[in-house]
């Protein structure tokens, strides 16, 4: 694509986030064959969601120094290469392994599961729930997951192990009745208040200034604070004590932020909260809907003490409905929502998208829509709230967008790809795909170790 010539995904994108219709004249797409290959337009999506983000740091950063957007040119390489960025991680020479062993595809009695078990205590749960003892991501477990399994009706399997707090969906057929509500917004937003306009000095950056308390985890919040960061926000990653984090993922998503830990349920600490909040220009969460209610954080009260605070949203299965409070990640969704079944095998088992693209889509969508709130911000004032799913993402992937075709020379991640020291080690990592005149060329930090940064703005 050239200038000029505008990609209908990329317009959709931009449209649902209110930006203006001239400046996509600006966007153009270097592109490379054999990027993100699936029987969806995941190449599409991608290219899209980074296209839209790039534009929209392009217009911050124009409207706070007065000048131009400037011209955003996305090349389909970088941006294949940072939605596998979890896979061509190394740390010190070492891959990081992307899922447990208790994590996949399953045989049930009537078809197929899939369980999620990365983290110790979503492991514990699955094999409770199933009357299985936990020893561990072993041999041992694999046989005993799989034998058992495949006694029980999908369903009923998904049902026995949400109830139990852990995580596993039924993949059904692409036109099963029991598949998750589609037909998802891709973007909510409501602006809430007025106000004077909330002007932004001139900085170096678009986000130059721009403090952003980041309540997020795997995988699409922590993308999304990625980027902001990179852009020159200040970003501090809040997360309880009580709730480990796995080092590898921390490696790959908390390039550019700081990291600090925090017991809501303590006093000390939740003052401590409460002085980082009342200086925040944006917050990011990325808990189950009502899952920080009872610590007097809904929407609507923080909004309500915090008047033209940011605050972005998003959640596995949507904000409505009977699945919207259920716990998921993207290869859940993927599962539950039929992409598995469109993506199956020859042979019919259930099969994945190159990437987990919703994760990595919805986070610069969740980027694209803050930096879109603190340019309108910029003129009109007032606070803003976003809410983004990965379902809606999926309805997206599914029914929105037209296959485009492919060009260019044949994709290679290398020349998208970095080395940077950092206290894990030296870090072999995917550089930002986002690109534009001026852009930054890398993060001002690599990653901090997780949770040992002291809880204060710089």
């Amino acid at each position: 694509m050239t200038h000029g010539e505008i990609d209908t995904a990329t317009a959709h994108a931009w449209t649902a986030l209110g930006g203006p219709a001239e400046l996509l004249k600006a966007v153009s797409y270097a592109p490379s064959r054999g990027v993100l290959p699936a029987r969806l337009p995941v190449r599409e999506l991608a290219r899209a969601t980074v296209g839209a983000c790039a534009l929209a740091a392009a217009e911050l950063g124009a409207r706070r120094s007065g000048g131009a957007a400037a011209e955003v040119r996305v090349d389909e390489g970088a941006v294949a290469t940072a939605f596998l960025s979890e896979r061509h991680l190394r740390i010190d020479g070492r891959k990081p392994t992307s899922f447990a062993p208790l994590s996949g595809f399953w045989r049930a009695a009537d078809g197929w599961v899939r369980t999620h078990a990365n983290y110790p205590h979503h492991r514990a749960r699955l094999l409770a729930a199933l009357g299985l003892p936990d020893e561990g991501d072993t041999d041992t477990s694999v046989e005993r997951l799989s034998a058992e399994l495949a006694t029980r009706p999908a369903r009923s399997i998904q049902e026995t192990v949400y109830a139990a707090g852990g995580l596993a969906v039924a993949v059904p057929e692409p036109d099963a009745s029991e598949i998750p509500p589609t037909g998802l917004p891709l973007i909510e937003s409501r602006r809430l208040g007025e106000g004077a306009p909330c002007r932004l000095p001139r900085g170096p950056l678009p986000a130059s200034g721009v403090r952003v308390l980041d309540l997020t985890r795997v995988l699409a919040g922590p993308v999304a604070t990625r980027t902001l960061a990179l852009l020159g926000a200040d970003v501090l990653r809040v997360d309880s004590p009580r709730l480990p984090e796995d080092p590898d993922t921390h490696a790959d998503t908390g390039f550019g932020k700081r990291s600090t830990r925090l017991d809501l349920a303590d006093p000390a600490d939740r003052r401590t909260f409460d002085d980082l909040l009342a200086r925040a220009d944006v917050v990011v969460s990325g808990y189950r809907p009502g899952a920080l209610d009872r610590y007097g954080l809904t929407p609507d009260d923080l909004l309500a003490r915090h008047p033209g605070i940011v605050l972005a949203q998003v959640c596995a299965w949507g904000w409505s409905g009977p699945w919207a409070a259920r716990r998921g990640f993207d290869s859940l969704v993927q599962a539950a929502t039929g992409i598995a079944a469109i993506e199956a095998g020859p042979d019919g088992r259930p099969g994945v998208l190159p990437a987990q693209a919703l994760d990595h889509g919805t986070g610069y969508l969740i980027a694209a829509a803050v930096l879109r709130a603190l340019t309108e911000r910029h003129e009109t004032g007032g606070g803003r709230h976003l809410r983004f799913s990965l379902a809606g993402t999926a309805s997206w992937l599914m029914h929105g967008i037209t296959p485009a075709p492919e060009g260019g020379a044949a994709y290679d991640p290398e020349p998208h790809l970095a080395e940077t020291p950092s206290p894990y080690g030296p870090l072999r990592h995917a550089r930002s795909p986002i690109t534009y005149d001026g852009r930054p060329l890398g993060w001002p930090r690599p990653p901090a170790q997780w949770g040992t940064d002291t809880a204060a703005w710089l």
